[in-house]
């Protein structure tokens, strides 16, 4: 294991549900690594549950497609491939277009505060190297976004794909010379905000994930390359 995993615990969950939580926030958030064994004795023995809730956990995660088995290896965390990563950002596209128009026509001076605070924090972590902290920033600064347009369905729309939108972003985020095109891009999308401009906002929002779609795409191939 990569680093020691603690159990997510809800007591109105059942044993299975809180475990399989925890796995797949691990596995979303790059604790739990690709390609990496998820053995049933080692996890309910970090965990401190029983084998049981360990091997369904395991098997919702499959159903998810989060996990696969291979013949002698058994359940491992499954690879980011490209055609996953082409189906999330597609929605995400979709869904942050709208977003950011909603957002022109319907956030306050707070939001708009909230989201400028937000931009600001994203580039302060990028100066820290810290990938985690970086990827959940750019999520903050995206969340602030889909808070100020007071759509109670886009939100929740946007929360549904969140946690699975951040695999990719921790992939973009290990190319360090995609962080001054990130900030900027946050930039151009914080001044159409700000002006109200929603075609401006809506081109910018767009560029921003399609730049992340063709950067992302030649990091896969490029790991894919290193590991023949």
């Amino acid at each position: 294991m990569t680093e020691e995993l603690r159990l997510q615990t809800d007591d109105g969950l059942p044993l299975r549900d809180v475990v399989f939580r925890t796995l797949r926030g691990a596995i979303l958030e790059g604790t739990l690594r690709p390609g990496e064994r998820l053995m049933e004795i080692p996890l309910s023995e970090q965990l401190g549950v029983s084998r049981t809730p360990v091997r369904e956990a395991i098997r919702m995660l499959e159903l998810e497609g989060l996990a696969c088995s291979a013949p002698r290896r058994g359940a491992m965390v499954a690879s980011i491939t490209e055609e996953d990563m082409r189906d999330v950002l597609e929605v995400r596209e979709a869904l942050e277009v709208l977003a950011v128009k909603l957002a022109c026509r319907n956030m306050n001076r707070a939001q708009m505060e909230q989201i400028r605070t937000a931009a600001d924090q994203f580039k302060e972590s990028l100066g820290r190297g810290d990938l985690q902290a970086s990827a959940r920033a750019d999520a903050r600064f995206h969340e602030a976004i889909c808070l100020a347009t007071r759509n109670r369905r886009l939100i929740q729309l946007l929360n549904n794909i969140r946690e699975q939108i951040f695999r990719y972003r921790l992939e973009y985020l290990k190319g360090r010379e995609n962080y001054g095109k990130l900030a900027a891009e946050h930039e151009r999308i914080l001044t159409a905000l700000a002006g109200k401009k929603e075609q401006e906002a809506a081109d910018a929002a767009a560029l921003h994930i399609a730049n992340q779609r063709v950067s992302i795409m030649e990091q896969l191939r490029r790991e894919k390359e290193e590991k023949r």
